[in-house]
């Protein structure tokens, strides 16, 4: 059996749809989907401003070893996300300062890692917005042991398919398979038209729960 698997490249996401995602909030999507957003734990290591859309390039690696993943920075073309699932690891770090210089170099928008990074400084003076679980000084090495490439993963406990539509902001990470997107964006920019509309409304003296029904429900039922 093969160490190493590679699967062929997606097809492009629409570039109408990416810039569609940019104009929404992770969190609109919230309220009313809830299947694809990767576990909390995976923070970002410096501020995120505005939404990153990109489709994704997936990375399996074994605990101490990421000969893959610089295999697969030969791959990533301008606007691609890369997505690494380290099968369980949380103690090697697989992305440091020169790992995020050359993803960064190659076109990468951003990384999603399911454990730790190394050399965090380095990384936000390359620019590059890392999702990861935390800081290891202990690294991974070249050690040959085999991976996965542009075939199915999971990270922060989501499925990942490659080509899959990835959203990240301050909030979180979202993933969504690209047959989804479309109505996913429709309804999230009904929503944010709608965001904040109540604001005016809270200044000039009306009650949160009035407006949102919520006091309403309480009356009810304290009625009963």
């Amino acid at each position: 059996m093969k160490k190493y698997r590679i699967g062929p490249r997606s097809a492009p996401l629409d570039a109408s749809l990416l810039a569609g995602f940019r104009e929404v909030e992770i969190a609109t999507i919230g309220h009313f989907r809830h299947r694809g957003f990767v576990d909390r734990a995976l923070r970002p290591i410096a501020p995120i401003t505005g939404l990153l859309a990109g489709p994704a390039v997936t990375v399996a690696i074994p605990g101490t070893d990421s000969t893959l993943l610089h295999h697969a920075l030969s791959v990533v073309q301008p606007g691609d996300v890369v997505v690494i699932d380290r099968l369980g690891d949380r103690r090697h770090a697989c992305l440091g300062g020169g790992v995020a210089f050359a993803a960064k170099a190659a076109g990468a928008i951003a990384v999603v890692l399911d454990g730790p990074c190394t050399d965090p400084d380095e990384i936000i003076e390359v620019g590059l917005p890392v999702f990861c679980t935390g800081v290891s000084a202990i690294t991974t090495r070249l050690n040959d042991l085999g991976g996965a490439l542009n075939l199915p993963i999971s990270c922060g406990n989501v499925p990942v398919m490659p080509g899959d539509l990835v959203l990240m902001d301050a909030c979180g990470v979202l993933i969504l398979p690209p047959d989804e997107a479309a109505e996913v964006l429709v309804e999230a920019t009904a929503r944010q038209a709608r965001a904040g509309r109540n604001r005016g409304k809270i200044e000039a003296g009306e009650k949160l729960g009035d407006l949102s029904g919520a006091s309403r429900l309480v009356a009810a039922e304290l009625e009963r």
